[in-house]
């Protein structure tokens, strides 16, 4: 049977030292010692992310990423099978290949900070994707371009070629982003370009507000400084949203951390047309606006939040849950995740979840 989702790009290894003890300021405390706790580690990037939290949710994914013949790819895949050993079927190793990983900072649990290194994904392209098993999904979901240079290479060429393919296969496509750091080749490339000759090939786009902020704001991401969340408005979300919609995808998001998950549809339902295929109506989608704040949890890490959030909307889409409630539902898969200092472990089951819900599960 073919996945219900196929979940490809960027994995890697994400490595946790435990550093509650620490203020962020020690961190860069250059020629001193601190002890800090016990190391952990998880798979992160989308794939991992994302698709894990969709098998735990219940839906039927199909996981397809790279990886290179080393220990790091060796434990990549190691994990992934923990989670049910078909899952990694395909995963390739690159012989003589570097495997990505990412070291995760996050200091008596502020937000945290990702040392990455990208490995193989260096020359990721459509040359990588098996649309064989594309071909009998529902749902592509592509993460994250931002750490694949192939794609945002030459204003988004290859990564158009990516997305036409799997639209010419009739499945939806959604598209996660990773906040690109400034002079890093991603930092500079154009993407309001990028976006312009991607976004009509995308049904599916749920950034960060500080990713598409850099990407499209980036003075108003400047001039906001830490008080980013507590500055955004309904109208500036919804103009934001508006820019978006405008340069042709379907259904635009932004997470917005501890602020929830801000939704806004087109309204033509000739654009919403690729609901049909889930079993949704195109109709009770177009023209809507919702907001969810976050539901209260001890956080433990918010590493995977944001994927989480997706995957929960995806999850509540497919099973046929209309917009507001899609959106309550990835609020509270992102919420479950970050009750766990790893990416991958707090996601609860569809039923737990729900009943979660259920039971009036208080809000921020």
């Amino acid at each position: 049977m073919p996945p219900e989702v196929t979940v490809a790009g960027h994995i890697a290894l994400d490595i946790l030292p435990d550093m509650a003890s620490l203020r962020p300021e020690q961190v860069i405390d250059a020629g001193k010692v601190y002890e800090i706790g016990r190391i952990s580690y998880s798979t992160g990037g989308a794939v991992s992310n994302t698709g894990l939290a969709l098998h735990q949710l219940g839906v039927k994914v199909g996981l397809q990423a790279i990886v290179g013949d080393d220990w790091v790819g060796r434990a990549i895949i190691d994990y992934v099978r923990g989670f049910g050993p078909r899952l990694a079927d395909h995963i390739r190793t690159l012989p003589k290949g570097a495997s990505p990983y990412t070291v995760v900072i996050e200091p008596q649990h502020n937000d945290r900070t990702l040392l990455t290194h990208t490995g193989v994904y260096n020359h990721y392209s459509l040359a990588d994707i098996d649309l064989d098993q594309v071909a009998g999904c529902k749902l592509f979901h592509l993460g994250y371009p931002t750490l694949l240079p192939r794609l945002f290479a030459d204003d988004g060429v290859r990564l158009r070629d990516v997305l036409r393919a799997v639209k010419d296969l009739g499945v939806i496509t959604s598209i996660d982003m990773s906040l690109p750091p400034p002079d890093s080749p991603s930092g500079r490339a154009d993407w309001r370009a990028i976006l312009r000759r991607c976004l009509h090939l995308i049904d599916i786009f749920l950034p960060s507000i500080e990713e598409i902020m850099f990407m499209l704001r980036p003075a108003d991401l400047a001039a906001s400084g830490a008080r980013l969340l507590d500055s955004l408005t309904a109208e500036y979300l919804a103009g934001l949203a508006d820019e978006l919609l405008a340069l042709g995808t379907g259904i635009v998001g932004f997470k917005l951390g501890e602020r929830g998950l801000f939704l806004r549809c087109s309204v033509d339902r000739s654009r919403l047309a690729f609901l049909s295929s889930i079993g949704q109506s195109p109709a009770d989608w177009a023209g809507v606006q919702c907001w969810h704040p976050a539901f209260q949890v001890s956080v433990a890490g918010t590493t995977g939040a944001g994927d989480a959030a997706y995957a929960g909307l995806q999850a509540a889409m497919i099973r046929g849950l209309g917009p507001e409630a899609c959106t309550r539902f990835a609020c509270a898969v992102a919420a479950c995740n970050i009750e766990a200092a790893d990416a991958t472990t707090g996601v609860r089951s569809w039923e737990a979840t729900q009943a979660r819900i259920a039971a009036g599960w208080a809000t921020r």
